[in-house]
This record gives C-alpha cells, structure tokens and sequence, in this order.
C-alpha cells in the first residue's frame, strides 16, 4: 500500500493533510462517513503517476481532531478551509459518500479553486432525512457500539462482522457475511481511529441540516461528473435524486455502474481513476 506524507494544518479542529508532493495537476481526495483517506489506497497506483494526490482525514476521523460537531455542513467549512489556507491552488477533487457531498458543497463555495469535481455516490438523503429502518441506519447504528465498547483492532473486527442489517425480504444479514475479512479488518482499523459520536447525526437523520443538495448543484460552475453505483446492489445515490442533482448542474456528466455497489473506488479502481483523470485532462484543456 502506497503511504503519503502527511502534516497537521492549521486551524480547529486540526485536519490530518497527505500530499504526496508530486508534479502538478492537484487531486484532492476526499473520503466517505468512518473511513480515511487510506480508503483511497486502490486508486493511488494508477493516479500516482499521473497527479500531485492530496487527500485529507475529515474531522473526527483518521489522524484529524475530533470535534464537537459533525454536520456535513461542518465538513464543507473544514475543506474551505483546508483549501482556501493551506492548499492555495486550484484542484480537481474527488469526492466518495459524505466527501462527494463535501466535495460539491466546496465547489459551490469556492469556484476559482475547483476546476472540476468528480462524486462518486453521494447518498443525499439515503443517509440524510430517508434513513430511518434502512441497512445504512442499521450499519450506523452498530458502527457507533462497536467503536464506544471496543479498543483493539481484534473486538471491533469480530463486532463489526456481528453487525445484522435489514434485507428488503423481511430477513436479516451479517456484516462478516457480506464482506470478506481484509474489507472487515479495514473497517475496524478505521473505526479504531474514530470518534463514534460522528455517526449520531447521521443515525438520528440530522446529518444534511442546512445543506440543500440542489441549491449546491445550481451554484457549481465548474464541471462535474456523477459517478452512479447501482442502488439495487448497494449503490446510495437514488435515481431521483440523480436526476434532480445533474438538472440542476449547469455542467454535469452521469456516469452509472450497473451491478456496482456502494464502494466504487474499491469495486472499479481502474474505471474510477480513468474517470478522475479524464477530468483531470479536460480541466486542463479548457484552461
């Protein structure tokens, strides 16, 4: 696994910052709800070559502080942050789960330093105001025990994998029966790394207060792709609220994953990261 150098930026809370320090174009990765930005791992190999990778932990996660709120709106603020005064250059960013939001929410904001945005999967309100009795409330839910009983890398991959969601059939499903071991352990060490309260607003269906998907998407100028997994087999960005979002971009190319779930960057790395440098090309060419 490739490991990027990192640092603490400055301001509260303190941002974990990997660069790898490489030639420009700039890529700003930024990861989902309890993972890292070491979640970008399997895209690093085909990326490395070609991009200056900067990717960030947000708040509560990861090498970063915790916090005493963890809104999405929180979230945007920290990245404007990160890169109106660290980064100081404009980036393509990458996005995936609560960073694709993240990463439209600092598009809408900042528009002279993002010349273009790619969002894999950004779930709205699958995991906003629609998750109540969902699989994602239920992952949440158990997530947040695991991390508040358990310290060791061990406990929390034996109680991730003990974590039951709901099936559409009326059934159930264990974690540890879904995905393999590496993906579990990975899990744990993130959650590990974690500070379980983030996961409260999302579980109580708080977690999109004050952020407005299309107004966002209305306000983005530079170009954006939407990286659609299919939501019959996992994937969290409806096809409504696909459709509302793109509509609602003045420039934004949909891409869909049939039979791809949730976690595209480790599902499709090669055509994830073919999608991002494609991006990466067409910014420059328009410059």
């Amino acid at each position: 696994m490739i490991q990027l150098p990192t640092t603490l930026a400055e301001g509260s809370p303190r941002l974990l910052l990997a660069d790898s320090h490489a030639s420009d174009p700039p890529l700003l990765l930024l990861h989902g709800v309890s993972r890292s930005h070491r979640d970008f791992s399997p895209l690093f190999p085909q990326l490395s070559a070609r991009c200056r990778i900067m990717a960030t932990d947000h708040r509560g996660h990861g090498g970063s502080q915790r916090a005493d709120r963890y809104l999405v709106v929180d979230y945007v603020a920290d990245t404007v942050r990160l890169l109106r005064d660290e980064i100081r250059t404009p980036v393509v960013m990458l996005g995936h789960s609560l960073g694709a939001m993240v990463a439209a929410g600092v598009a809408a904001e900042l528009p002279e330093q993002v010349a273009g945005v790619v969002l894999a999967d950004p779930p709205f309100h699958s995991m906003g105001e629609r998750i109540a009795g969902t699989s994602w409330q239920a992952l949440f839910i158990g997530l947040r025990a695991a991390g508040r009983a358990h310290s060791s890398l061990e406990e929390l991959t034996v109680a991730i994998a003990e974590i039951t969601l709901p099936c559409p059939d009326g059934s159930t499903v264990r974690m540890g029966d879904l995905r393999d071991l590496s993906s579990i352990r990975w899990s744990a060490e993130c959650l590990a790394a974690l500070d379980p309260d983030l996961l409260t607003p999302v579980i109580e269906g708080r977690w999109l207060d004050g952020y407005d998907f299309e107004q966002i998407a209305r306000s983005i100028t530079a170009p954006v792709r939407l990286l659609q997994a299919d939501p019959q087999a996992g994937g969290a960005l409806r096809d409504d609220d696909c459709q509302r979002f793109a509509t609602a971009a003045c420039s934004c190319t949909v891409e869909r994953f049939p039979g791809v779930g949730h976690l595209l960057h480790w599902m499709e790395p090669t055509r994830v990261a073919a999608e991002t440098l494609a991006m990466i090309r067409d910014t420059r060419d328009a410059s």
